[in-house]
């Protein structure tokens, strides 16, 4: 029987409206990601959550150390939830988060957080590259608007954008809904 994982990305206080990054939608989808979690935790499936810390001071957000890099109050992990702490956009990059899935036996990965067009996107590519089957709850995750080349992109086009591109090759992209509903 298939393993699973909930792996929580990024759900960091910089990314919700009093933080130096500021996510479109990002209360709501933290809702959904910690209604996942609870149902996570009550069948006693495995928990990880990824944290961002850049290494510089100046960073724009996520700075070393500081309460804007610490996991928000709505997904604390818990005693047993290992928290990954990664410096790039790629959660598997230089970081133990391979070793804690194989230790665990997983071959199935739940995917909620931030930013869809970043650190969502690279996770789940790179997860499906390395062999897991993997879901993306698309409510359960956040971005922002986009600029590219003069024209602004907005957070509800940019996250559609690649909700669309992760389901059509790299996993199955649902509600919290409808994946609480088949749990």
């Amino acid at each position: 029987m298939a393993k699973q994982a909930l792996i929580l990305i990024d759900i960091q206080n910089d990314y919700f409206p009093q933080g130096k990054w500021p996510l479109d939608g990002v209360d709501a989808a933290a809702d959904k990601a910690q209604q996942v979690l609870q149902a996570f935790r009550q069948a006693g499936d495995a928990v990880i959550h990824v944290r961002h810390e850049f290494t510089a001071d100046d960073a724009p957000f996520f700075t070393p150390g500081s309460e804007g890099a610490h996991l928000h109050p709505k997904v604390l992990n818990q005693a047993d939830e290992p928290v990954v702490l990664k410096h790039f956009v790629n959660a598997f990059r230089e970081t133990n988060l391979r070793a804690l899935l194989e230790q665990r036996s997983i071959t199935e990965l739940v995917v909620v957080g931030s930013m869809s067009h970043m650190c969502i996107d690279a996770v789940v590519r790179a997860a499906s590259d390395l062999g897991y089957s993997v879901t993306v709850i698309h409510d359960a995750c956040a971005t922002r608007d986009l600029e590219f080349n003069g024209t602004t992109v907005p957070a509800a086009q940019a996250h559609a954008a690649f909700m669309s591109s992760l389901g059509f090759a790299y996993a199955s992209v649902v509600s919290a809904a409808q994946f609480l509903a088949a749990d």
